[in-house]
């Protein structure tokens, strides 16, 4: 699947999703956001793991301003909608998502990269939130997930004041967890996506769907949910067969770094 906006490759069985509007830095228009909509509700069914990453010298520079209309209510709060929507199917999707961020991480791009579940930076990335200066409000998740990542206080602080993290003040507060030498986050996010892919699929699964709603939950619930996401994951005839290996010795005995 390909569009103007977006690239889609598969590599054995992982799919390398490309934002192509390097130009306009890959400023998300809507076409580009019904794009990632698209291609991660009808990822290939062979594929185990995604990378996203941003063609040209920056991730993505948040929304495309061209694109801004005047808007009454509705009509703002079902364009945010959509782009709920699109954004739920990389982060509540079928496959874990590692992020390849590069130079700009603004606004929407910000946006995006919270929604994937794994984030690599290079040093040349920068983030920032400028909807405050420019009147508006995070429309495409921001105000839920970018939190979880920093805390609203930083959050409240990069929109009321403009303030921009660079890559290693990044990488501390919270918004990639991985950080690497300039032109190496695309490596990195690859090699994280093979490893993840060769996860058993149903606890991937559990990771990306059970584990935030577990944490939101009061700990009785959370306990209950873990029990129930444990006797599942664990009664799979993978997950019996990786056991088997583990104590026959056919499988590593630690963890790779």
């Amino acid at each position: 699947m390909t569009s103007t906006d977006l690239s889609l490759e598969i590599a054995d069985d992982i799919a390398i999703v490309r934002l192509t509007r390097g130009k306009k830095r890959n400023a998300l228009s809507d076409a580009l956001i019904l794009a990632l909509r698209d291609t991660f509700l009808n990822l290939p069914p062979q594929v185990r793991a995604a990378v996203i990453d941003g063609e040209g010298e920056h991730f993505c520079a948040g929304l495309d301003l061209s694109e801004l209309k005047e808007r009454d209510a509705g009509q703002g709060l079902h364009h945010s909608r959509m782009w709920h929507t699109a954004l739920d199917h990389i982060q509540m999707g079928t496959v874990p998502v590692i992020a390849a961020l590069h130079g700009a991480v603004v606004g929407g791009g910000l946006e995006l990269a919270s929604a994937c579940h794994i984030r690599v930076a290079d040093q040349t990335t920068f983030y920032a939130l400028p909807e405050g200066s420019r009147g508006i409000f995070v429309g495409g998740g921001g105000s839920v997930r970018i939190p979880k990542l920093i805390g609203a206080a930083r959050m409240t602080d990069m929109m009321m004041t403009g303030r921009t993290y660079n890559a290693a003040d990044g990488e501390r507060a919270g918004f990639a967890q991985y950080l690497v030498p300039q032109g190496q986050a695309f490596d990195k996010a690859l090699e994280l996506a093979r490893r993840v892919a060769g996860n058993a699929p149903l606890t991937n699964y559990a990771l990306m769907h059970a584990l935030p709603r577990i944490s939101e939950q009061p700990a009785d619930h959370g306990y209950f949910t873990e029990a129930l996401m444990a006797g599942i994951a664990q009664a799979s005839p993978e997950a019996k067969e990786r056991v088997r290996a583990f104590l026959e010795g056919r499988a590593d005995k630690v963890g790779r770094g």
